[in-house]
């Protein structure tokens, strides 16, 4: 009876609303199939976007809330991780994360980006499919920017050559693993029947199998690069005056604007996580704009109430916090779900960076988990309750029949999603101490204090932002 439960169980399992963000080397194994124009000439125009929310989003964004003596610094760092894990992706990353191996990596098909080019990539529909060069390029920019996300945690204080060795092993023991467990499965196609099922499960990665609802990277992007975050706060340790002197943002209008790039560059990264031009990327779309207006409201009525007075820093972080905590949910929730989703992560990030950064007594300089760790675990847990058909969302998707399941309980969704959650702090944290203390005692991890007092614009880099 239980074995007959289990595979019932697994039966239902055949998940996801059309939209769990990938399906990994969902390559083409009978003939060559029909590439749909319109998908890739969106998904080309969503890993455009995604590359721009970080190049020059990110780094403005992070610029202007570091101090104007290491604002090249932190510009420096988001370029070259950017551009470190884009050539990573290509020798090892892609291969490792999206093709097959096992329940936790996946295997050596695509080492050196071999045979990418001219081979198609499954989506979320049966027979639809875009050219695995885009699929390549989408899921690339979202390992760079993940990488580059981590670096705000520990600014104005860290060694380049640290910086990056740190980046190579945390994007290969963490951020691949997670984007395996979280993303890969052989592609709808594979549900050929209810017998087949178990054999797909087989071949998915661990969480995707287990059910876990992650549309665009709550747990995979922001959780993950969040805790690797505060971990590197803690073992590099607060910077110098940190709690004895003002060490306050240099340029509140860089991050704003840098904060709007990320807004609209978030728009590909969302819905182009439904890897077509379809109802569910329009959905993610309107989801995106709606959770993160919710979010600057909520945070700023907030903080308007406990200080007197709503700051730009605050809207800007609030429009942030909203993005965070609905790319988990995006294509998943209905649009009030969205609304309710950014006004629960407006107020409970502004709590991040202030009541629960107090409690973790760690340097976050510019408050990574605060925003992407508690934005990013909200939106997780959240995605299970709102993803609900009670409650206007998707609910769970059948593959072999290709209709919503009938059946969707909040309460064993919200376990699911919770477990995901654990397993991403776990991972994350693990590696990125490992990871940490291997740079600490070789290229070393933090830069002098002299270095530091002087600025690392001009230590590191021997260049000054600013000019009198």
């Amino acid at each position: 009876m239980q074995r007959l439960f289990i595979r019932s169980w697994k039966a239902r399992l055949a998940v996801l609303a059309g939209a769990v963000l990938a399906p990994g080397s969902a390559m083409a194994q009978a003939a060559v199939p029909a590439i749909d124009k319109g998908d890739t000439a969106w998904m080309m125009l969503c890993a455009a976007l995604v590359i721009f929310m970080a190049l020059p989003g990110l780094a403005l964004f992070y610029g202007g809330l570091v101090r104007s003596k290491n604002v090249l610094s932190v510009l420096m760092q988001t370029l070259a991780v950017f551009s470190l894990v884009a050539v990573l992706w290509a020798l090892y990353g892609y291969s490792f994360a999206f093709t097959e191996g096992n329940a936790f990596i996946g295997g050596v098909d695509r080492l050196f980006a071999q045979d990418i080019n001219g081979a198609a990539a499954a989506t979320f529909t049966k027979g639809v499919y875009i050219p695995e060069l885009v699929f390549f390029v989408f899921q690339g920019a979202f390992a760079c920017i993940t990488c580059a996300l981590i670096i705000g945690a520990f600014a104005e204080r860290v060694k380049f050559a640290g910086v990056l060795l740190f980046t190579v092993l945390w994007f290969t023991f963490a951020y691949l693993p997670m984007a395996h467990m979280v993303w890969f499965f052989p592609g709808p196609d594979a549900f050929t029947d209810t017998a087949a099922v178990d054999g797909v499960l087989a071949r998915s990665g661990w969480l995707w199998a287990k059910g876990a609802l992650d549309f665009a990277g709550g747990t995979v992007v922001h959780i993950n690069a969040a805790v690797a975050g505060l971990v590197g706060a803690y073992v590099i340790g607060p910077r110098v005056g940190y709690r004895r002197e003002a060490l306050k943002p240099h340029n509140l209008t860089q991050t704003m604007v840098g904060a709007c790039i990320l807004w609209f560059g978030w728009f590909g990264f969302n819905a182009g996580s439904a890897l077509e031009a379809n109802g569910v990327a329009a959905l993610a779309f309107v989801n995106t704009f709606l959770a993160t207006a919710a979010a600057v409201l909520s945070w700023s009525l907030a903080e308007w109430l406990g200080k007197g007075k709503p700051s730009m820093l605050g809207g800007a972080s609030g429009a942030v916090a909203g993005l965070v905590a609905i790319t988990p949910a995006a294509g998943l929730v209905g649009l009030s779900g969205a609304l309710i989703i950014g006004a629960i992560a407006g107020v409970v990030c502004l709590w991040g960076v202030t009541g629960l950064k107090k409690l973790l007594r760690a340097d976050d300089s510019l408050d990574v988990f605060g925003v992407h760790g508690v934005g990013g675990i909200t939106g997780a847990l959240l995605t299970g309750v709102f993803a609900a058909p009670q409650l206007g969302g998707a609910g769970l998707w059948n593959y072999v029949t290709e209709s919503a399941l009938p059946e969707y309980s909040i309460a064993s969704q919200v376990w699911i999603q919770t477990q995901g959650v654990l397993v991403t702090i776990a991972l994350s944290g693990v590696v990125a101490l490992a990871a940490f203390l291997i740079v600490k005692h070789t290229v070393g991890l933090r830069v002098p204090e002299e270095a530091e007092r002087e600025g690392l614009d001009i230590s590191s880099h021997g260049e000054s932002a600013y000019e009198l």
